[in-house]
C-alpha cells in the first residue's frame, strides 16, 4: 500500500482575531440586519478564534465582484501553493523533478491554466509530470485527494506524488447577502494551504514513511445537492449551507465507518485515532455523539478550527500535519474522515509505521 511521507503548509498572509473581524462585518451589516447582536452571537458560537486572509481587511471593500474576487484568488493562492510544495520537496530530499504526479485541489477560485501548471511553471518539474486539477469537491477534498494520489500509487508503487490543497474562503464573502448560512460562513471559513507528499511502497522513501494509507471510500448520499456547494452568481460564490448538515452525518457517518473497519480488517468498532474534517462546532459534536467517540478523539480538530477557522479542503491536512508530529504508537490504525459537497463522505484507513 502506498504511504504518506509528510505535510507541509502555508497560511495567507494576513492575520485577524475574530473579534476584529467580526466587528468589521457588524460595521457593514448593523444598519441592514435586525438584530446585529445575533451577528456576534453567530460569530462566538462558531469557536474560532482567528483566521488568516488572503487579503488585507480594508481590501474586500474594494473587490466588486466574480472577476475581483477571482485575481484577489490567483495573486494569493499561486504563491501559497508554490511556497509549500516547494518546501515539501526540499524538506523530503527530493528535487521537483522526481515527482511524478501532481494533484491540486480547490473549491474557492477558477484557474486556466490550472493551479499545478502555475505551480509547475514556478518549480523545476519534470514536463512528462502528470497533472490532476480537481475542482467542486469542496471540504472532502482534502481526503478524496489523498485517495486519488493512493488508487494512483497503488498503480505506480515506485512513483511520488503531491497533493496541494488551496482554499482561500474569505474571497468567496457575499457582503450583500445576510442569510443565516452566510452569516455563519463569514465567521467560520479562513483561509489555508498545504500540501501532502506521498510514496508508492517501492519507492526508496517507503521505509521512512510514518503512515501507511489504505482503503479508500466514497459514499455519495443522493438527492443532498442543496445540503452544501456554491451558487455562482455574478458577485462570486455565494454560500449554500443547510442545517441540516450535522443531521446526515449523524445518520450517515456510523454506517460508513463501520463498513470501512469491517473491510479493513479491523476488530475494534472505532478506529485509535481520527484526522477528521473541522467542519464546524455542531459537525463535529455529530460525529461525536455518532461514532461515540472519546472526550478528546478530535482534540487536533477542534484546536485546527479554533486557530484557523475551516478551511475547507485545507483543513484535514493541517490536522494530518499535525498528527504526524505528534505520532501515534506504531501499529496504531486510524481514519481520516471528510464530508462536503453532494452531500458525500471520503474516508481511510491510516496505520503508523513507526
Amino acid at each position: 500500500m502506498p504511504l504518506i511521507h509528510s505535510v507541509r503548509t502555508s497560511l495567507a498572509p494576513h492575520h485577524y482575531e475574530q473579534g476584529e473581524l467580526s466587528e468589521a462585518l457588524l460595521a457593514d451589516w448593523s444598519e441592514r440586519y435586525f438584530n446585529p447582536q445575533r451577528i456576534l452571537d453567530f460569530q462566538r458560537n462558531v469557536l474560532v478564534g482567528g483566521r488568516c486572509l488572503a487579503v488585507p481587511l480594508d481590501r474586500y471593500s474594494e473587490l466588486k465582484g466574480l472577476g475581483d474576487f477571482n485575481d484577489a484568488w490567483l495573486e494569493a493562492a499561486v504563491p501559497m501553493a508554490t511556497e509549500a510544495v516547494g518546501q515539501l520537496i526540499a524538506d523530503s530530499g527530493l528535487d521537483a523533478s522526481e515527482i511524478d504526479a501532481l494533484v491540486s485541489t480547490t473549491v474557492t477560485g477558477l484557474a486556466v491554466p490550472s493551479l499545478d501548471a502555475r505551480v509547475m511553471n514556478r518549480l523545476p518539474f519534470r514536463r512528462d509530470t502528470k497533472r490532476t486539477p480537481l475542482f467542486g469537491l469542496g471540504c472532502l477534498a482534502g481526503v478524496a485527494g489523498i485517495n486519488r494520489v493512493g488508487d494512483y500509487l497503488k498503480g505506480h508503487p515506485t512513483h511520488a506524488a503531491i497533493l496541494v490543497s488551496v482554499e482561500l474562503c474569505s474571497l468567496t464573502l457575499q457582503k450583500q447577502d445576510l442569510s443565516v448560512a452566510n452569516i455563519i460562513a463569514s465567521g467560520l471559513f479562513g483561509d489555508g494551504c498545504a500540501a501532502v507528499l506521498m510514496v508508492g511502497d517501492e519507492h526508496p522513501l517507503a521505509q521512512e514513511a510514518p503512515l501507511r494509507w489504505s482503503n479508500p471510500r466514497s459514499a455519495f448520499f443522493g438527492d443532498t445537492e442543496r445540503m452544501m456547494g456554491w451558487d455562482v452568481v455574478d458577485s462570486g460564490f455565494k454560500v449554500v449551507l443547510s442545517p441540516e448538515v450535522p443531521d446526515v452525518v449523524a445518520n450517515e457517518l456510523p454506517g460508513e465507518v463501520e463498513s470501512l473497519m469491517t473491510e479493513a480488517g479491523v476488530e475494534s468498532e472505532r478506529p485509535d485515532f481520527l484526522v477528521a474534517h473541522p467542519g464546524g462546532p455542531k459537525v463535529m459534536r455529530a460525529m461525536e455523539t455518532a461514532l461515540e467517540l472519546d472526550e478528546d478523539a478530535l482534540q487536533l480538530s477542534w484546536k485546527s478550527l479554533k486557530e484557523y477557522g475551516n478551511m475547507s479542503s485545507s483543513s484535514v491536512l493541517f490536522v494530518l500535519k499535525d498528527t504526524l508530529e505528534d505520532l501515534p504508537p506504531a501499529g496504531s490504525v486510524g481514519m481520516m474522515a471528510a464530508m462536503g459537497p453532494a452531500f458525500c463522505a471520503e474516508l481511510n484507513v491510516l496505520e503508523a509505521m513507526h
